[in-house]
């Protein structure tokens, strides 16, 4: 307690108001220390992505090498050849420039007997019939140069609707679905998609290119954000204990 000039007395903040004070703002610079190290961790791997994706391509054999090692392969620039199993196309639906429609994954089968789905890119909806495209499929060894994406085995989200494989519509990018609907033996199907690059393909489809790299980088305003809260908590419960003061 404070006694004043006028006699009066005034308590200051409580011990337990203090305590909890404390307690929150120690939470809140946590927080904004935690985005900090968030920031600098999302920078590097930007970093690291831009220098993967605009490197010399290399062959898909040491990529599956560098990826059974535990290293990152994710936009790492590939070169793989084969024979395209044209009539295994798979269809994830998906959006180009505005336009609805499908990224063709078309299995392709290597000297070695693997086979590994690539996206060769964007078809409108009226070209999701390869009849109506028949320059898009290429016969004999063809080679391909893109990124190496990594595959999934489950839904991303609840919100993203099921795969429709009996009429070869997929909206999530599910390699056990694509190989089950594909006919194709597991066992031979590499655990890794090549995104094809922008190379033009005969006729124009699919268009290639579709790459879209582009992770959020929020944690600067995150940080920003947590330390502010904890700056204004402090300037008010200062403002508060200083007015008991007088």
């Amino acid at each position: 307690m404070v006694e004043t000039a006028s006699g009066k007395t005034r308590r200051g903040p409580g011990v337990l108001v203090s305590v909890l004070a404390l307690v929150a703002f120690a939470i809140l610079i946590a927080l904004g220390t935690w985005q900090v190290q968030r920031l600098f961790w999302k920078e590097a791997l930007l970093a690291a992505i831009d220098e993967r994706s605009h490197a010399e391509p290399r062959p898909l054999g040491e990529i599956l090498a560098m990826q059974v090692e535990g290293e990152p392969v994710e936009y790492r620039r590939t070169t793989v050849t084969g024979r395209f199993l044209n009539d295994r196309e798979q269809f994830f639906f998906a959006t180009h420039e505005g336009f609805s429609g499908y990224y063709v994954y078309t299995p392709m089968e290597r000297a070695d007997g693997s086979v590994i789905f690539i996206n060769r890119g964007f078809v409108g909806i009226d070209f999701k019939d390869p009849a109506t495209r028949p320059e898009s499929q290429p016969e004999g060894e063809v080679t391909v140069t893109g990124l190496a994406r990594d595959t999934l085995h489950r839904k991303p989200s609840w919100v993203v609707p099921e795969n429709d494989p009996a009429n070869n519509i997929f909206y999530w990018k599910d390699l056990d679905g694509f190989t089950e609907n594909a006919g194709l033996d597991p066992a031979r199907v590499v655990d890794l998609y090549v995104d094809a690059d922008d190379t033009p393909n005969p006729g124009g489809w699919p268009v290639g290119g579709v790459t879209i790299i582009s992770l959020p980088n929020n944690h600067l305003q995150y940080a920003v954000t947590w330390y502010g809260l904890a700056l204004a908590l402090a300037g008010v419960f200062a403002a508060r204990f200083l007015r008991r003061q007088t």
